[in-house]
Formats: C-alpha cells, sequence, structure tokens
C-alpha cells in the first residue's frame, strides 16, 4: 500500500491510524513524501509501523510519487491510500486479500467509497458495480482509491502517465480494464473514506479538464468515444447526485 503526502500535517495522523487499525497484519506500507516543510514527516515518525518504508524528496507530481511507491513495493497486491483519505473499517484490508483469495484469476479488485465533507458528514456515497465492457465510454470508472491490482499489473503495463494532469488514474485503470482485460472483482463494501477537496473535485473546471485528458486518453488506447454520450452520461450522473441530495 502506497501513500503520498505533501505538507499533510493536518491529516496524515488519521490516515496512518486507519492503517495500523487494520485487522490484517501483513502490510507493507510504503510513504513517499514529497519534501514536506511542515510536520508531516514529524507525524509520520511517531508512528511504530511494522513494515512501512520512508523516501522524502521532491517529485513530479502525485502520479510521480505514486510510480515511485510501484517500483518500491515488494507485495504481491499494489493500491493507493492518500494522505487525507483512511480505510472505512478496520477490516477494509482483509476485504480486498480475502476477494483475491476467493479466485486466483481475479488482477485487481475495488469497492465502494465515501466522500466526506470539510466537517466529516457524508457528503456523496460513491457505489461502483461489476465491470462491463463499455463502462468507461459512459463515464464510468471504479473509485481509484479502492482498486487494488496484482503486482504483475504495475508491471506488465506502463503505470501512472505524467503527461495527465488530473486523469492519470482513470487511464490507468481504461488500460487495465477495457484494453487489456485483466480480471477484476467488485467488493459490494465501503472500503475508504475519501475527504473532499484536491483538483478532482474543482466542480466544473475538473469536469472539463477530466473530459478532455479522458478524450485523449481513448484516442490513445485506440478506443472509440463519443465526446457528446460521455458528457450526457456525466452530467446525468451529476443530475442523479443533485437529485439524491435534494
Amino acid at each position: 500500500m502506497i501513500t503520498v503526502c505533501y505538507n499533510s500535517e493536518s491529516t496524515i495522523e488519521k490516515c496512518l491510524q486507519s492503517v495500523i487499525s487494520q485487522d490484517y497484519n501483513n502490510i507493507e506500507h510504503i510513504i513517499v513524501d514529497g519534501n514536506s516543510s511542515d510536520k508531516t514527516l514529524e507525524i509520520i515518525s511517531s508512528f511504530r509501523i511494522k513494515s512501512h518504508k520512508i523516501i522524502s524528496e521532491n517529485d513530479n507530481g502525485i502520479y510521480d510519487a505514486m510510480n515511485k511507491g510501484i517500483k518500491m513495493a515488494s507485495g504481491d497486491i499494489i493500491g493507493m491510500l492518500n494522505s487525507d483519505d483512511f480505510f472505512y473499517s478496520c477490516s477494509s484490508i482483509k476485504y480486498i486479500v480475502e476477494e483475491f483469495k476467493k479466485d486466483n484469476t481475479f488482477d485487481c479488485v475495488y469497492g465502494n467509497l465515501v466522500y466526506l465533507n470539510n466537517k466529516n458528514k457524508i457528503y456523496r456515497n460513491w457505489i461502483s458495480q461489476n465491470f462491463n465492457k463499455g463502462l468507461f465510454q459512459k463515464s464510468w470508472t471504479p473509485a481509484h482509491p479502492t482498486f487494488y491490482c496484482r503486482k504483475k499489473v504495475y508491471d506488465e503495463l506502463q503505470p501512472y502517465k505524467l503527461n495527465y494532469i488530473i486523469a492519470a488514474d482513470v487511464e490507468f485503470m481504461l488500460r487495465v480494464l477495457e484494453v487489456n482485460n485483466y480480471k477484476s472483482s467488485y467488493i459490494n463494501k465501503y472500503l475508504v473514506s475519501m475527504k473532499l477537496g484536491g483538483i478532482s473535485n474543482e466542480g466544473l473546471k475538473s469536469t472539463i479538464l477530466i473530459t478532455k485528458e479522458m478524450h485523449r486518453a481513448f484516442k490513445e488506447n485506440k478506443l472509440k468515444f463519443s465526446l457528446i454520450k460521455y458528457i450526457i452520461f456525466k452530467f446525468l450522473k451529476l443530475y442523479q447526485f443533485i437529485n439524491k441530495k435534494s
């Protein structure tokens, strides 16, 4: 498991606490810090993490830091838990490992996610579904913080592409599931809680940027892409979400 952080003193403690509270113990926790200038590293060093690796150095953004963590990983299963995210329950990792053990042909698994606002109240429930061909064209994607892959998937594919500003994680999952047909399994459980914030949650601005980058991702991966269809499904999801809140 890889945690990327930079000046995360306000959130890193809850993130780390959720890791050491897991009831599955065989966890290699890799922390990739972007040379923080606040108390992030001091907080990290105060935790007694059984199996962990820490580096702190300048990087070229979050996806570059994730790629560094992947290179350092020695475990069989790899996923990301960013510094402002935390596991939904103490059994999240156990659920993930158990799902892989059900069928050794599963290459990746993913589950549900909860978005929290600044007051730690539930803002959105991200309920996923089993993958079927064509879902990405409908603006569907697994919740990346719940997406765990066998190490061989990262070894066989180029991981996160640094020429994407906001959608490198979605582009990677597109290649895993839609392009290369790795076998996946959906866990119908909440696995991760995620705080609102960051470039991917900047409203219309992020919607426009991710749509542009996904258009490019489909083109680069030689997949059919209907911009109109993609936009309709994206705004349909937004409409349904707004109606649920009202």
